[in-house]
């Protein structure tokens, strides 16, 4: 879904004010309840729902940059739009800085999968510096837009390039990272993977006679490991190995994970998880 069809121009507000969380979500809630989009949706009720949704963490998530969402019973459609703050509000994110750029997200009760996909569509959008700047910079609504539609239409030509495809594995005996991983994965656009349950080698080879005085070592738990299976596009292999080895630690200086890709000569089906 393109992020500016859902964007409504005249909800997006520069230089806003606020004095601290609750008051950043009730103001824009009262923003959101001017959208037609709304159907009559009471400012109370968005209230309700964002704050809702921030109580299962908070989406404020650092570097000056917050995206409050949430899904609303009675919407149809999606529903976008963008704030700047020169001075900065205290949203409470992760890393305890004010936040400069909102982007406002509410959608239909029903649709799980594109909000999760437009999620991933912000994120792609902002993780480019230079943009997040060109848009905390703009000095009126219309630059705002502006600049939003500039680099929108670029991100969405690149995604119509047709993008060679891989089949990722990701063996983790470190299990504690995995929902971290998979967290990740959803940030970076891939839209699902299968996680089986594996085990190493030395689960079995303490089996073999030779073997045997090392039944006990080689059926300790570290044996046991979760198999991850996903579909990347190959231009993004370099980075998402990157940030798993930004969760995991270097995995050429340490044991307990390993990456391997294919490249994929066909496929067809989907391994979306919704």
């Amino acid at each position: 879904m393109n992020l500016l069809d859902i964007l409504d121009r005249f909800l997006c507000t520069v230089d806003f004010k606020a004095k601290n969380k609750i008051e950043v979500l009730e103001k824009i809630s009262e923003i959101a309840s001017k959208s037609d989009r709304m159907k009559g949706i009471p400012k109370e009720t968005i209230f309700n729902k964002l704050s809702e949704r921030e109580t299962q963490g908070t989406t404020g998530f650092g570097k000056g940059l917050a995206i409050p969402h949430t899904r609303i019973k009675g919407m149809d459609e999606f529903l976008l739009f963008i704030i700047t703050s020169k001075k900065g509000v205290d949203f409470k994110a992760i890393d305890n800085k004010k936040v400069n750029l909102i982007f406002v997200l509410l959608g239909p009760e029903a649709e799980v999968r594109s909000h999760l996909k437009i999620l991933a569509g912000i994120s792609r959008l902002l993780s480019n510096a230079s943009i997040k700047n060109e848009l905390l910079k703009a000095p009126s609504i219309l630059a705002l837009y502006e600049a939003f539609v500039r680099h929108s239409e670029i991100q969405e030509q690149k995604e119509k390039v047709k993008k060679k495809k891989r089949l990722m594995y990701i063996i983790l005996y470190m299990e504690e990272y995995l929902y971290e991983i998979l967290e990740f994965l959803i940030e970076k656009g891939v839209e699902g993977a299968t996680i089986i349950d594996s085990f190493g080698m030395g689960q079995y080879i303490s089996n073999i006679p030779l073997f045997a005085s090392f039944i006990g070592f080689m059926k300790e738990n570290k044996n046991q490991s979760k198999t991850i299976i996903s579909i990347i596009d190959a231009d993004q292999e370099g980075e998402i190995i990157t940030g798993i080895e930004n969760i995991t630690g270097n995995l050429d200086k340490k044991q307990g994970a390993m990456i391997f890709t294919m490249d994929l000569a066909s496929y067809k089906g989907t391994m979306k998880m919704l």
